[in-house]
């Protein structure tokens, strides 16, 4: 493996960043949450056909167990933590939680689903009667009538990072700059969005865990490159994540849709481009036809979330606020990692290696100099991400850096090697080296391909007498019993949960009691024209 290239504006930005007066903790203490999504199933695997259970309280309502694109697809949402431990905690008591109450059903282990008929078998969420509960239904229906049902039932986490507050001055300071407000923490965080554009690749690497997936899935004729593997199961391989290729949530319908992040006014300008701008294609499929609601409307996007990226910049909203206006409001408060597969192997979805990784290299993402995109560069960032999608673990295989091809292996080198520094600030006064040891971890995966969980998972398969529909099933029984097992929760913290639930329950009922006004005044409110 050739020696990662020195970056000598990395190094001068960590070394001051070590030496102010922080003492080298500058990085502690960074809030984190998560979002997991899992789909409901069967005890036989298919997609449950059942409403969203009610002890889990209101989808609409309830701000840690709601659902996604599907009412079969559940979202657990985390609120943020500084420590990984706490986080790792909350969501095990969460899964906890949800598993008692979702009778004989199973949470699926993996990001993509099993034996599917077809779009009928997964149902668009609901959310009630209130105009709000209506525009998120509405907004599902649009997705489903423009790219298909198929695509919702495909299951990720987001890793959700702030940087803590002491941070910024320091990092003022080292950038030699009196500016520390709201437009200046925006643009550092445009900074980190770039580079995790460009190296973000990493990630499926190291825990991308969907090298494989169900024949059904797939519409005929197949990906020429797929190939079989065990009973109804294909995969490429070496492949990491096909949920995040071409195969999966990788939206081929959406590669004119070009959102810049060389800055928050041009974001903020993109968004509300596309989500201003009429596309036939979308109109000739009617919005509202004989009273019903097909889609929002016919632009190129219904609303910002629609655009699928990677990383997003985010602004909690207020209500009645979009993502898009809260960000114009106040600047960028976090960022949202969206391109996690879910952990097979773990009954929550997600390992702590990777929240410590994760941290440390959002960190890197903002620390490294971090030029503006050029359209050519990103199309060059969309190939690399492809790339290790479909065939991240290929000896040999090269990537494209500034136009020239570059391996993988060399390039990874050098951000593993990098992030020694940045795991160093994050581990300062912790005697275990959490960080370190992770990274560690992950530098072996790189020397050994077969250590990746995409391997082990293909391995797994191969080992398997069984096809991946069932494989999933099986392993998706055997974390349903380690969920339930009572040991280690704590029953204050259950029945907080409970209380939330049924307090989500009469939230709803009060919303949709005394809603005023008709759906099409309120979806002209939200879909207002202008980001004031």
């Amino acid at each position: 493996m050739v020696r990662a290239a020195v970056d000598r504006v990395f190094e001068r930005r960590l070394a001051a960043l070590v030496n102010t007066r922080e003492h080298g903790a500058a990085l502690a203490g960074g809030r984190r949450g998560l979002e997991r999504e899992g789909l409901r199933v069967t005890p036989a695997g298919r997609v449950s056909a059942r409403a969203h259970p009610v002890p889990l309280g209101s989808a609409l309502c309830n701000p840690h167990i709601t659902t996604d694109y599907s009412e079969s697809l559940l979202e657990l949402v985390t609120p943020t933590f500084t420590d990984n431990a706490a986080l790792a905690q909350y969501l095990g008591d969460l899964h906890h939680f949800v598993a008692l109450h979702l009778e004989d059903e199973l949470l699926w282990a993996g990001s993509m689903p099993g034996e599917i008929a077809g779009e009928p078998e997964v149902p668009i969420a609901r959310y009630g009667r209130s105009h709000r509960g209506h525009f998120k239904e509405v907004y599902r229906r649009g997705l489903q009538t423009r790219y298909g049902g198929l695509m919702q039932a495909i299951a990720g986490a987001h890793f959700n990072f702030s940087f803590p507050e002491k941070f910024w001055p320091l990092w003022a300071e080292v950038l030699a700059t009196h500016d520390q407000g709201a437009d200046f923490i925006s643009a550092r965080y445009f900074d980190l969005v770039r580079n995790y554009r460009r190296h973000g690749w990493l990630a499926l690497y190291l825990f991308g865990v969907s090298p494989a997936l169900c024949a059904s899935f797939v519409p005929e004729p197949h990906d020429p490159e797929l190939l079989p593997l065990g009973p109804g199961t294909l995969h490429l391989p070496h492949a990491t994540s096909l949920r995040m290729s071409d195969l999966g949530y990788r939206n081929r319908n959406q590669t004119a849709v070009n959102v810049s992040v060389n800055s928050l006014g041009e974001y903020l300008r993109d968004l509300q481009r596309a989500t201003h701008t009429l596309h036939p294609p979308f109109a000739a499929l009617g919005v509202c036809v004989d009273g019903e609601y097909r889609q929002l409307n016919a632009n190129i996007l219904q609303i910002e979330n629609e655009y699928y990226s990677n990383i997003r910049p985010k602004r909690a909203p207020r209500a009645l606020e979009s993502t898009a206006r809260a960000l114009a409001r106040g600047g960028v408060e976090y960022v949202e990692v969206r391109a996690l597969d879910i952990c097979i192997f773990e009954p929550t979805g997600v390992c702590t290696d990777e929240m410590h990784f994760m941290e440390a290299f959002l960190a890197l993402c903002l620390l490294r100099e971090s030029d503006p995109i050029s359209a050519t560069e990103q199309e060059q960032l969309d190939h690399n991400h492809l790339l290790v999608a479909r065939r991240g673990r290929e000896p040999g295989l090269q990537l494209q850096r500034s136009g020239r091809a570059l391996p993988l292996q060399d390039w990874a080198a050098e951000l593993l090697e990098q992030l020694e520094g940045v795991c160093e600030l994050l581990d300062a006064g912790d005697p275990t080296r959490r960080y370190r040891r992770t990274l560690d971890r992950q530098t072996e995966k790189l020397r050994d391909a077969e250590l990746t969980p995409s391997a082990r998972h293909l391995r797994e398969l191969r080992r398997s007498t069984v096809g991946f529909a069932e494989y999933t099933r099986t392993l998706s029984g055997q974390h349903r019993a380690r969920l339930l097992d009572a040991k280690g929760h704590d029953a204050s913290v259950l029945a907080t949960f409970a209380a939330e639930a049924a307090a989500s329950l009469q939230e709803q009922a009060v919303v949709e009691r005394t809603e005023r006004g008709s759906f099409a005044e309120y979806l002209a409110r939200m879909l207002g024209p202008d980001l004031a």
